[in-house]
């Protein structure tokens, strides 16, 4: 390193590499400039003064520089290293491990450059070089032992438990009798554990026992040990000991569910399915009641037997469980208990039991059974559980009416007026919904929860700039919106990607669905600096773990609904391309002189708006954006706010590609992975992917309405293609029509016939009927009235009462909001859509988008009405939201 340079510039050269290292970055820039005025082409120093420079967030210069440097000395493994570096800092991980290879074919045995390799080779999970470069380094180095450690550890990531284990013990056969000294005491015993769970993974658990025991006063952590060493028992069918472990593990914490269910396991009492014998719910009963006289103040022993136990069992356990939580006003009581609902029965016998109780709190201001007085909130928080249980049982009225009296009784609970706004949303009235949660938040305008609660009602109902400036109430004075992105906020930018999407808004839907992919790739790159960390301080399992939790974070949730989002939006901006300026100007010349008039005048307000908004968040950034310490925090300007760049693509299909390939790898278990792979391939053309998203489908869910579509669909363009003219088209018609017979539902069937039986299998169900229906009209246009009629004479059946929910009509308003949606779009029938409109405004009253009698903005409008009304005939009455009047001599004192 700078041996090519007179000693007083080669101090110099190692003063750039030290400032390097403890960022003082000016000074290393100087001593660069110092080397380049005597020595203009040294190569080292080039790249060196580019690595500073990059540290400085001056890239282009960067870069440069290091290539010239490279250019100047192509021989020298620090310019190659460097250069890695470089792209390491830019997550060209790729790049940067063939620049680490070439630095190694001139110097093979640099530690530092084996060492950054490796860590590459792990976050890139390039196993076999990760395996490697770590034995390189411990024969350079084997008296370090995090050299030791980082072998086994590749090994085992490469799927070698067994020789990870070897190592492990080699390791230790080079340690004296009395280590480890105080000061590694806890990072040895990490180690020891983590040997034994190798031993576990491999199947050796007699070694793995053997071994625990043996070493247990080296191991720090005590719950652990016991943990291991009650699992390693059970797997050895040493069930006795085992039950013996995990009941003092119970002493030592009665609520962790996991030691429960290890001592069922234990006495033969378990099932993975929940299903039990009368016998075994007998058994299990009289072992949860030794356990509650043993742990009387544990929750999990009361509120565990309530998922086995049946009848009038489980009726005397679930009254003994609730009554001291409504007594006490425990908010999330019904969250705890909604898992039985899923139950058969379960729910009806808890509906009983909570209105016993309200009956008898009501009459005598305590429970049946007992002469004490309860509070009188014991009340309050079973009105407002009874409001939840109607709720979850879609039974909105009833729901309402309890709310309300619970909130008659203490005006002042805010957890009344969200759950109210929660039973608003899922009644279908969003703008109501908005508008208590934010009655609620003002309640109590330090809470963050109550706040974002407020915040994705707005989102729901489409108030996206108030549920912006609502959101950023809890975000650092001055960033803002900025801030939200920062704090990796996904919910708020899912919640308004979907309502800019439904609002036809695509740009800046797509720009919250792909912000929502970066913060994957974000935390994707946050493992990076655990590689070292954890083998240096031995947190073997959780690394482990870690990298197990990272291999599939693309599964989670909240990636696949961006990644839908994504695709849809993609989808609708292939179907419907934005229209190019000169277009716009072409239709705007058509259009008569008082309309282009008026095309105009929308125009410019709309620019003015958008003007003001920028201005408005320029000034809250120059008013905010000092730091405690005078100094001002610079904010990188987005260049694209509205997404408008995103939509500029030519080939939005390729695009939606990209997130389909992660779907397909990570999420080929969900459907609808399966549903917009067809939708992207048969827009591509591309038959047998699209034929095998079908396959995908169809064994997944064959009954499902989408399948079914997506089945009919599919075949029926197959069959309208124009006959096969190249060797290609030729092999593909015979793909097909060798997979044809393998669909069941087209065996000796026509596509009508086979959308007939569908049809009749289905006949009782909504979205089954109005896939049929489409189908129809898809292979038989002159069906189109009899397709409409098929969907019209639907009935809203109740569900069977034997369902897990009772009796409950079937149809949802998501899927009747769907229907709707068809016969506008498929259909193209006005009246048939308003004719469903009005038939679903009667079952869903409080339904926004049905506009029932019930909704916030129809009683608005009759309010405004009655206002009018009254200032006509000279009358002074109130009319509030809610539809009571009042005097307005009450206000009359008001001053506004």
């Amino acid at each position: 390193m700078g041996a090519s340079l007179p000693p007083k510039e080669a101090n110099l050269f190692k003063l750039i590499v030290k400032s390097y290292e403890i960022k003082q970055y000016k000074k290393g820039l100087k001593a660069a400039d110092a080397i380049l005025k005597k020595f203009p082409d040294h190569g080292e120093t080039l790249s060196m003064k580019g690595l500073t420079l990059n540290c400085m967030d001056r890239k282009p210069e960067a870069y440069e520089l290091v290539k010239l440097g490279l250019k100047n000395d192509l021989k020298s493994h620090v310019c190659w290293h460097v250069f890695g570096l470089l792209y390491r800092s830019d997550r060209e991980y790729r790049e940067a491990i063939k620049c680490y290879r070439n630095a190694l074919r001139i110097d093979p045995d640099n530690i530092e450059i084996l060492r950054d390799l490796s860590l590459l080779q792990a976050q890139m999970r390039d196993l076999a070089g990760f395996v490697e470069t770590r034995q390189k380094l411990l024969t350079l180095k084997p008296n370090h032992r995090m050299n030791w450690i980082g072998f086994a550890v590749s090994h085992h990531l490469n799927s070698n438990a067994s020789k990870a284990i070897d190592i492990l013990e080699a390791y230790e056969g080079t340690l004296e009798n009395d280590y480890p000294p105080e000061s590694e005491r806890c990072e040895h015993g990490e180690m020891l554990l983590y040997k034994i769970s190798l031993l576990e993974e491999c199947g050796f658990f007699e070694k793995a026992l053997e071994e625990l025991r043996r070493k247990e006063s080296k191991i720090v952590d005590k719950l652990s040990y016991k943990e291991e060493e009650a699992s390693l028992l059970m797997k050895l069918n040493r069930l006795e000991e085992a039950e013996k472990l995990y009941r003092l593990l119970l002493v030592m914490n009665p609520d962790n569910y996991r030691y429960y269910e290890g001592l069922q396991k234990c006495v033969g009492l378990h099932s993975e399915t929940g299903q039990y014998t009368s016998d075994e719910i007998d058994k299990l009963d009289s072992l949860y009641k030794s356990l509650a006289e043993q742990f009387t103040w544990s929750s999990a022993v009361k509120r565990i037997p309530l998922d086995f136990l049946d009848g009038e069992m489980f009726r005397e356990a679930a009254d003994n469980y609730v009554r001291p939580l409504l007594t006490k006003g425990v908010p999330s009581l019904f969250s705890d208990l909604s898992p039985l609902y899923n139950h058969a029965g379960k729910a009806d016998i808890l509906e009983m039991l909570i209105l016993g109780l309200e009956e008898s709190l009501k009459e005598t201001g305590g429970y049946p059974g007992r002469s004490e007085k309860e509070p009188p909130s014991a009340l309050l928080w079973t009105m407002f559980y009874l409001a939840q249980h109607y709720d979850r049982r879609a039974q909105y009225d009833t729901a309402l009416t309890k709310i309300e009296e619970a909130m008659q009784h203490t005006p002042t609970v805010i957890d009344l007026y969200s759950v109210k706004s929660k039973i608003l949303k899922h009644a279908g009235d969003f703008t109501a919904a908005a508008a208590l949660a934010d009655e609620a938040r003002c309640m109590d305008l330090a809470d963050r929860y109550v706040n974002s609660m407020c915040v994705k009602r707005m989102l729901q109902a489409d108030q996206v700039p108030l549920a912006e400036k609502t959101a950023v109430l809890f975000t650092k004075d001055g960033e803002q919106h900025t801030n939200l992105h920062d704090m990796q906020c996904m919910w708020y930018e899912l919640a308004s990607g979907e309502s800019y999407f439904r609002q036809g808004e695509l740009g800046r839907s797509l720009k919250n669905f792909v912000t929502v992919e970066k913060h994957y790739a974000d935390i994707t790159e946050d493992q990076f600096d655990f590689h070292s960390y954890c083998l240096r301080k031995m947190t073997l399992r959780s690394y482990i773990e870690m990298l197990r939790f990272q291999d599939r974070l693309h599964a989670h949730a909240y990636f696949r609904k961006a990644a839908a989002g994504a695709i849809r939006c993609y989808i609708k901006l292939y179907d419907t391309p934005p229209k190019t300026s000169t277009e716009e100007d072409n239709e705007l010349a058509k259009l008569p002189a008082s309309q282009k008039k008026k095309m105009r005048q929308k125009q410019r307000k709309a620019e003015a708006k958008a003007k003001k908004e920028a201005e408005v968040k320029s000034e809250e950034a120059n008013v905010g954006g000092g730091s405690k310490h005078g100094k001002r925090n610079v904010k990188a300007v987005d260049p694209d706010p509205h997404g408008d760049k995103l939509l500029q693509i030519e080939d939005p299909l390729m695009e939606a590609g990209k997130y389909l390939k992660l779907l397909q790898k990570h999420s080929s278990d969900h459907l609808e992975t399966h549903l917009l792979s067809f939708e992207v391939n048969m827009r591509k053309e591309k038959i047998l992917l699209a034929l095998q998203a079908l396959k995908h489908l169809v064994q997944l869910d064959a009954e499902n309405p989408d399948t079914h579509r997506c089945l009919i669909r599919f075949f029926h363009k197959v069959a309208s293609r124009s006959a096969p003219t190249t060797d290609t088209e030729k092999l593909i018609l015979g793909v097909l029509e060798a997979e044809r017979p393998t669909f069941s539902q087209l065996h000796d069937k026509s596509l009508m016939e086979a959308n007939t039986v569908f049809l009749e299998q289905h006949k009782d169900s909504l979205m089954h009927r109005a896939a049929a229906a489409e189908m129809m009209y898809c292979l038989e246009p002159n069906k189109k009235s009899e397709a409409i009629k098929l969907i019209e004479t639907s009935l809203n059946n109740p569900v069977s009462s034997n369902g897990p929910l009772g009796p409950v009509k079937e149809w949802k308003l998501k899927d009747c909001v769907a229907v709707h949606k068809i016969l506008i779009s498929t259909f193209g029938d006005q009246d048939a859509a308003l004719r469903w409109k009005n038939q679903c405004a009667v079952e869903f009253p409080y339904s926004t988008y049905f506009e029932g009698s019930l909704c916030s903005t129809i009683t608005a409008n009759k309010a405004s009405k009655q206002v009018h009304e009254n200032a006509e005939n000279g009358t002074a009455d109130f009319v509030s939201l809610n539809g009571t009047v009042e005097k307005l001599d009450a206000l009359k004192n008001l001053t506004i």
